[in-house]
């Protein structure tokens, strides 16, 4: 299956898996009346609103330009990443004000193991679904989806801690754990919102990509400018799965529009067999703009 089929295909079922996960762990906080089962299934919610979420952010994201788009709609799946964040906040909000109550009216843990053997089925099911969107949603340059993965594995970490709590408490009587392990619950869920919020705000602001892919481009680019003399201000940017690359190639002020042409066509596919999803943009130029000293051999980068 195609990259594309394959991250709208996983955005879809991450609805329906969203759905009963969520079913199992309401579950079992009605069987047991555990404040931090219900913190869990509280988290939940927020899972099911951010699949819908990324679900309709990567069908924006891959529709293809148009008049009023003309560079795409890779970014749609920013806006959902930071609806994401904002829902994860508002979940830890939701908990800290179950906490209070929960420590004023302290409530005993009814049924326990069986409430803990559900959600433990929950965890597993989201530590698969987590580790699977996460893999597909970065090799398919998907923010939506890896921020959805993210979330989840967030999620299977509070669920494994809350059922190591809640089997000490169930073990020692200590009834106090129970609110205390959702404060932590809420403290975690707080952070990741944070992250994603921010990880997502820097894709709105055309982040350059990482240093490593900077000096990727680079090679490729020198490798395959034969004919040129200088390269330089090169500016990269990620939107989505998209990668905006720019850059000046400076030639020698007689040659031929053809020729100049031959060497950015054989640059540009040589990116477009590296990079997925790349759009190039290059700036010809006469020899009297270039930054360095001619004759130095190999094309440089100024």
């Amino acid at each position: 299956m195609p990259a594309k089929r394959k991250v709208a295909a996983l955005a879809f079922w991450s609805i329906i898996i969203a759905f009963a996960v969520m079913g199992l762990k309401f579950v079992a906080w009605r069987m047991t009346g555990s404040v931090a089962l219900y913190s869990d299934a509280l988290e939940s919610i927020v899972n099911v609103i951010a699949a819908l979420a990324a679900f309709w952010a990567i069908r924006i994201s891959h529709k293809p330009a148009d008049q009023n788009h003309p560079f795409g709609h890779h970014k749609a799946e920013y806006f959902s990443a930071v609806l994401e964040g904002v829902l994860i906040v508002l979940a830890a909000m939701l908990i800290l004000a179950e906490v209070w109550r929960a420590w004023q009216t302290p409530v005993p843990i009814d049924q326990p193991w069986e409430g803990l053997t559900i959600n433990g089925l929950a965890a597993a099911v989201n530590l698969f679904w987590a580790q699977l969107l996460i893999r597909t949603g970065s090799a398919g340059r998907s923010p939506a989806l890896v921020a959805d993965g993210r979330h989840i594995m967030t999620d299977v970490v509070t669920s494994v801690g809350v059922i190591i709590g809640l089997v000490g408490a169930v073990l020692t009587g200590w009834t106090i754990l129970d609110p205390a392990l959702a404060i932590i619950v809420a403290l975690n869920i707080l952070w990741q919102g944070w992250q994603v919020i921010g990880n997502s705000m820097q894709g709105l602001m055309d982040r350059a990509v990482d240093k490593d892919e900077h000096f990727r481009i680079r090679d490729i680019i020198s490798l395959n400018s034969k004919g040129a003399i200088e390269v330089h201000d090169l500016k990269t940017r990620i939107a989505g799965r998209a990668t905006f690359i720019e850059f000046h190639l400076v030639v020698d002020a007689g040659m031929t529009v053809a020729e100049s042409h031959v060497i950015c066509d054989r640059i540009e596919e040589a990116l477009k067999a590296e990079i997925p999803s790349v759009r190039i943009i290059i700036h010809v130029e006469p020899d009297d703009e270039a930054k360095l000293p001619l004759g130095t051999g190999a094309v440089p980068f100024a």
